[in-house]
């Protein structure tokens, strides 16, 4: 007869968490979740989700009201706080998996909202403008893709974050450089600023993505292993079931 006691689960006994143990849950994708990392309403995230208001706003002062300095400030505030929800998260151990995806969306709606407006009113060279565009286009859509299809979730690296950074630096001094009341001299050297910031971020966000594309693969295989190993799918029940019979017959 075994001790063993997850045995004693098939007769009805509740089954004991081993101690140290820690509590967790199995998210949509089948993914173990650790009690406390699926919290919506957290600081970080409600900064993030200020952040996600303000693109109306940003759009509004642009298109509304003609205003392309407030415009540029609002626009590089919102690129600015983009670690603070970060920050929070880890400082005050408020990191969620809610969190962990809903920030890189909104960064990236701003990014296509944002970008797409300065577009629009002629603020920057449209090729530019579109290699940024599509590059979050076709990244979101990818990774949208294989998570759907049972991929892992794929952190966002140092150098995406920085190629965003560079980006929302740059595309503010390029609203900025458009505004014809300044002077042609300080036109010149704000647009020197925003090219200074925007290439680099552009080579940058490309060199993410490309990661992103090689880490793919791995990420959708390591996941769908995760979930035919959990105990709550039908693979994992079995062989947990073999593992037991093994053990009774053992002893």
């Amino acid at each position: 007869m075994s001790n063993d006691p997850a045995a004693s689960s098939a007769s009805g006994s509740t089954t004991r968490r081993p101690e140290g143990a820690t509590a967790s849950r199995r998210g949509l994708g089948g993914e173990l979740i650790p009690e406390g990392e699926d919290r919506l309403l957290t600081a970080p995230n409600v900064i993030t989700f200020v952040r996600l208001l303000c693109i109306p706003l940003f759009v509004w002062l642009l298109f509304g009201r003609d205003l392309y300095w407030q415009a540029a400030v609002l626009l590089a505030v919102l690129g600015a706080t983009d670690w603070v929800d970060g920050y929070v998260a880890r400082r005050f151990g408020q990191v969620s998996n809610f969190g962990k995806m809903f920030d890189p969306t909104v960064d990236r709606l701003l990014m296509i909202v944002g970008v797409g407006s300065i577009i629009v009113v002629g603020a920057v060279p449209l090729w530019f403008g579109l290699l940024v565009i599509g590059r979050e286009v076709v990244m979101s859509a990818y990774v949208a893709t294989i998570t759907l299809m049972g991929a892992r979730r794929m952190d966002v690296s140092f150098i995406g974050k920085t190629g965003t950074f560079c980006q929302m630096v740059a595309f503010p001094l390029f609203l900025v450089a458009a505004d014809e009341s300044l002077s042609g001299s300080l036109r010149d050297a704000v647009e020197f600023g925003a090219w200074a910031a925007g290439l680099p971020g552009l080579v940058f966000g490309y060199i993410a993505f490309v990661g992103y594309l090689r880490e793919g693969p791995t990420a959708l295989a390591e996941g769908r292993a995760d979930r035919e190993r959990a105990p709550g799918t039908d693979r994992g029940a079995g062989e947990a079931s073999a593992r037991r019979t093994s053990q009774e017959e053992a002893n």
